[in-house]
């Protein structure tokens, strides 16, 4: 009999799952994608991977933990039925509610922003439905509750943008205040055990009625804790359309200034930054095939000599933060081959600055650099940034969020 643990990554277009041993071994991995990211689809979605998993491995499994997108959140009635729509993360209808929070919060704060939990929480307590409101919830909380039954709970993740401090793990002072504090659900360490599935589940799903079900976390917190980092000092640069750094630290830091904050993850501080630059800025100058064909061609030991900061258009927020900054892409040499160098250099040194920011606020020292994206598969820009970083910079073995949200259901933290 072995013991196994189920993760389940909600994203914006579908979901994915991944079942693990006390090894860490893969032993399944489920996909869904869903048109419409309401709660109908995750709901369908979710009875999709449990029918999925296989019935010798349900039968002996341990603990579940979603995690989902960070600020997606949900407003529900007593018996946490949905009163409307949830508010996704890229909503930003409660832009208006920040001047609200400006009377109240007079320095810089995370909660002021239109993509926040806590201001949209503020747009609905303005609408009548709000009247019926019993609780307020984040996609990973909502989907938890529908498995284990229990209402009101989150966790420290997913709470930040909410107002929630994970140092003094409690909520602030100011935020009783608001109208909405009745709301406010208690929140959790990641990865803790709620409860046991519901008898419900257990008999629908073939599931082990002894299954737990553990706090969840958001999708950027599992892809971290995928990647295999867990010493201070490490890091994951994630190589997409744009560069975002996260690092291990013993120190929480927020610097609004340039855009930084920090979770909270076990005992560390996971703190990070995001430039506007990134795989973008590559895929306008070239197509995947010549990505490919050209990097091969490149001598990572042997510098361009060209100084670029590759951006699509005016404008930095990390690690330089000024919006009139200008892209730098010239001269531009006739060799596309010296031309593909000198942007992937480029990049490369907007990352060694970011991860020096980080260390003058406090972060520490960079130890050694884990990989994702599509930017990752590059091994010429690899030893390039290697070289820049002067730091091991490994490819991820894995970098599933459904992954690292496993592992957080074994005891990751």
């Amino acid at each position: 009999m072995g013991s196994y643990f189920l993760g389940i990554d909600f994203g914006t277009s579908g979901v994915r799952a991944v079942v693990i041993d006390s090894q860490g071994q893969i032993q399944q991995q489920s996909r869904f994608e869903y048109a419409i990211d309401n709660t109908t689809s995750w709901q369908i979605a979710l009875s999709q991977i449990l029918e999925s998993i296989e019935i010798d491995l349900k039968e002996q499994l341990c603990s579940i933990l979603i995690d989902g997108t960070s600020s997606t959140v949900i407003l529900c009635d007593q018996s946490g039925n949905p009163l409307d729509e949830p508010i996704l993360y890229n909503d930003a209808r409660a832009v208006g509610q920040i001047s609200f929070l400006d009377n109240i919060l007079t320095e810089p704060h995370l909660v002021k922003n239109a993509s926040s939990s806590l201001v949209k929480l503020l747009w609905w307590s303005e609408r009548p439905i709000f009247a019926k409101a019993a609780y307020f919830l984040h996609q990973a909380d909502w989907l938890s509750f529908l498995l284990h039954g229990q209402l009101g709970l989150s966790d420290y993740n997913n709470a930040l943008k909410l107002g929630y401090d994970p140092e003094l793990m409690k909520y602030p002072d100011w935020l009783f205040s608001l109208p909405i504090a009745h709301l406010l659900p208690k929140v959790l360490t990641p990865g803790s055990y709620i409860s046991k599935i519901t008898p419900e589940i257990s008999s629908r799903y073939q599931i082990s009625q002894d299954c737990q079900v553990a706090a969840g976390t958001t999708d950027s917190i599992a892809a971290f804790i995928a990647s295999g980092a867990n010493c201070l000092g490490d890091a994951v640069t994630s190589l997409g359309s744009t560069l975002v750094v996260k690092m291990l630290s013993q120190k929480n830091i927020h610097n609004n200034h340039y855009g930084i904050y920090s979770h909270r993850l076990g005992n560390y501080w996971l703190t990070g930054g995001a430039s506007n630059s990134g795989g973008a800025v590559l895929k306008k100058f070239f197509s995947a095939d010549q990505l490919e064909r050209l990097s091969g061609l490149i001598n990572p030991h042997q510098s361009s000599g060209l100084a670029y900061y590759p951006l699509l258009k005016v404008g930095e927020r990390f690690p330089i933060n000024d919006p009139n900054f200008t892209p730098r892409l010239e001269p531009r040499p006739e060799d596309d081959i010296l031309f593909l160098q000198g942007i992937l250099e480029g990049i490369a040194r907007i990352e060694h600055r970011g991860y020096e920011l980080l260390n003058t606020l406090g972060a520490g020292s960079l130890t050694r650099v884990y990989s994702v994206g599509g930017g990752a598969q590059n091994e010429s820009w690899r030893q390039m940034r290697e070289n820049i970083l002067a730091v091991p910079v490994l490819k991820c073995s894995q970098s599933e969020a459904a992954y690292g949200a496993a592992k957080l259901a074994m005891g990751a933290l």
